[in-house]
C-alpha cells in the first residue's frame, strides 16, 4: 500500500498504484488538511469576497454569489468544465491521475475537506474508476477539463468505468458501496485546479524510461558484441575529460557489461579496423545525454508530484487566501517534452544500429541476417519497422509547449499544452520499446551467426531472448517483434528484483 501525504511520492510508486496498488492517506496531511479547511469557513464567516470561494471564475471573477448559492456555484463548476472530448485515458492513467490528485490536495493549501479527500482515495481503492477524455485540456489553470470529468464521479455524476463497459458515475458509486458528497465552498475548484494529466502521465513515461535507458545500453552492447565493435572508447579517460554525468554513467555501465570475457572480442582483436561508426563509438555521448535529460525532466515531474497547485492557495498559518499560478502547466510541459526528444533520439541511434546489423557493407554478417538470402528476407522489414517508428517519433518530438492559444476570454493569455506534451511522450516510450525489441532481436541474431560467445555479463539478456526467440527462419515477424518485447518486459521484472 502506498502512503499519500502530500510529499514523498515519486514515478515508481506511482506506477505501482496505477497498476492496481492501494492507497492509504497520512493521517498527519488529513489532520493539515482540516485545519486549512478551518480558513475557508473563517472567509465565510467573515463575509468577506474571495476568488473561487464565493466569486464566479475566470471572467467572472467579479460576480459575488450570495452564501445559499456557494453548493450550487461548485457544482455548476464541475459540470460546465467537464468538457474533454476523444478517447478515454487507459485506466492505469487514470488511477495514477487521481492519486496525484489526492497527493496535491494533501498539500493543505485547498480548502477542501478531508471527506473529499477520502472519497476520491476510497473510488481509486475499490476500483470506481471514471471515464476521463484525454483532450480538452490547455495546462493552464491546471487540466481542467480531465480532472472535472473525475470530480463528477464524486457527486455522482458523469461516467465511469464497468465490468462490461462504461456506466453512470452514480451506478459505479453504488456498486462500490459508496455515496456521492455534496461539494462545500470551494471544493469544485480545489478538485479541479491543477496539473494532474501532465504530471501523472509524464512520472508513469518517467517510470518506464528509468528501466529502458539502462537496457538499451544492454542491448546496444549485444548490437557492439554482433558488430565486432571495439571496447576502447569507453576508456574512462576519454570521459572524464569531458565530465558530463549521463555519458561517464553510460561509460561505466558500457565497461561493466563488456568488460568481462567475451570469446566474440578475442576474435578481432587484432582486425584492421581503426574506429566504429559514430552509432557504437558514441554510445556513451548519446545515451549519456539521454540520462542527463532523464534526471532533469524526472526530477520536475516528481517536484510536481509533490507540489499544491491550486489557486488561490489557502494558507493555515497566517488564515489568508493568495492568488496565484502554480496551475499553471509550464514546468511539467516543458519537462515532457524534453523528454520526448531523448526519447526519440535513443531511438534514432538504435535504428542506426540495426542498419548495421542488416546491411552485409557494415559488417561481416549476411545480408538481413539471413544465410538463405533470396529464399528467405530474414530481417529486412523488420529494419523497415523500425524506420517507420523512428519517422513518428521525430513527429512526436516537437515540442508541444512552445504553442499558445488564449483561452477564457484573454483572462488565460498563456498556456502550456501540457497534456498534449504528455500523451505524446507517452506514445515515444511506447514507440522506444518496440524500436529497442527489433534491435535486440537483430542482435540476438548476429552473435547466434558468429557462433561466438558475447561478453559473459550479456548472458542473462541473451538466455532470456534466446529462450522467447529460436533461431530465425522466416515466421510470421510480428510474432517475433511481440516475444521479444514480451521477454525484454520479463528481463527488466528478473532484474529489478
Amino acid at each position: 500500500m502506498i502512503v499519500l501525504s502530500g510529499a514523498g511520492l515519486d514515478a515508481r510508486a506511482l506506477a505501482r498504484v496505477a497498476l492496481g496498488e492501494r492507497v492509504a492517506l497520512d493521517p498527519d496531511a488529513l489532520e493539515r488538511v482540516e485545519a486549512n479547511r478551518g480558513v475557508i469557513q473563517r472567509i465565510l464567516d467573515e463575509g468577506r469576497t474571495v476568488y473561487g470561494i464565493n466569486t464566479g471564475f475566470g471572467q467572472f471573477a467579479t460576480v459575488v454569489i450570495p452564501p445559499g448559492q456557494l453548493a450550487e456555484l461548485q457544482l455548476n463548476l464541475i459540470r460546465s468544465h467537464a468538457a474533454g472530448v476523444g478517447e478515454p485515458l487507459p485506466r492505469d492513467q487514470t488511477r495514477a491521475l487521481m492519486a496525484a490528485r489526492i497527493n496535491c490536495l494533501l498539500k493543505a493549501h485547498s480548502g477542501i475537506r478531508p471527506e473529499a479527500i477520502q472519497l476520491l482515495a476510497d473510488c481509486l481503492n475499490r476500483g470506481a474508476l471514471p471515464v476521463i477524455p484525454s483532450q480538452g485540456s490547455v495546462g493552464a489553470s491546471g487540466d481542467l477539463a480531465p480532472l472535472a470529468h473525475m470530480a463528477l464521479l464524486l457527486v455522482g455524476e458523469g461516467e465511469a468505468w464497468g465490468d462490461s463497459g462504461v456506466i453512470p458515475g452514480g451506478q459505479a458509486l453504488a456498486a462500490a458501496g459508496l455515496s456521492p458528497i455534496v461539494l462545500e465552498a470551494k471544493e469544485g475548484l480545489a478538485l479541479i485546479n491543477g496539473t494532474q494529466v501532465i504530471t501523472a502521465i509524464g512520472n508513469l513515461a518517467v517510470a518506464r524510461l528509468l528501466d529502458l535507458a539502462p537496457l538499451a545500453d544492454e542491448i546496444a552492447a549485444l548490437s557492439l558484441e554482433a558488430l565486432r565493435g571495439s571496447r576502447a572508447p569507453f576508456d574512462p579517460r576519454i570521459h572524464e575529460a569531458r565530465p558530463h554525468p549521463g555519458q561517464i554513467q553510460v561509460a561505466a555501465h558500457l565497461r561493466d557489461i563488456l568488460g568481462t570475457t567475451s570469446e566474440i572480442c578475442e576474435s578481432h582483436r587484432d582486425c584492421h579496423r581503426v574506429q566504429d561508426a559514430y552509432s557504437l563509438r558514441c554510445l556513451p555521448q548519446v545515451h549519456g545525454v539521454v540520462r542527463d535529460a532523464l534526471a532533469f525532466a524526472g526530477g520536475i515531474l516528481e517536484r510536481e508530484l509533490n507540489s499544491a497547485t491550486d489557486n488561490p492557495m489557502i494558507f493555515t498559518d497566517t488564515q489568508e487566501s493568495r492568488s496565484g499560478g502554480n496551475f499553471h502547466g509550464q514546468y511539467p510541459a516543458f519537462a515532457c517534452d524534453l523528454l520526448a526528444i531523448a526519447v526519440c533520439d535513443l531511438a534514432s541511434i538504435s535504428e542506426r544500429r540495426q542498419e548495421r546489423l542488416v546491411n552485409p557493407a557494415y559488417s561481416d554478417l549476411p545480408a538481413f541476417l539471413t544465410r538463405q538470402g533470396g529464399l528467405e528476407s530474414g530481417f529486412m522489414m523488420a529494419h523497415v519497422t523500425s524506420a517507420a517508428l523512428v519517422s513518428e517519433m521525430k513527429g512526436l518530438a516537437h515540442p508541444a509547449c512552445v504553442d499558445s492559444i488564449p483561452t477564457s476570454a484573454g483572462k488565460e493569455d498563456h498556456v502550456s499544452m501540457g497534456p498534449i506534451a504528455a500523451r505524446k511522450l507517452w506514445r515515444a516510450v511506447e514507440a522506444l520499446e518496440q524500436v529497442l525489441a527489433l534491435e535486440a532481436r537483430m542482435a540476438l541474431e548476429g552473435v547466434r551467426i558468429l557462433g561466438l560467445a558475447p561478453a559473459v555479463n550479456l548472458k542473462p539478456l541473451v538466455d532470456c531472448l534466446a529462450r522467447a526467440c529460436p533461431p530465425w527462419s522466416d515466421r510470421p515477424m510480428y510474432q517475433e517483434i511481440r516475444k521479444t518485447a514480451d521477454a525484454l518486459r520479463e528481463y527488466v521484472r528478473e532484474s529489478s528484483k
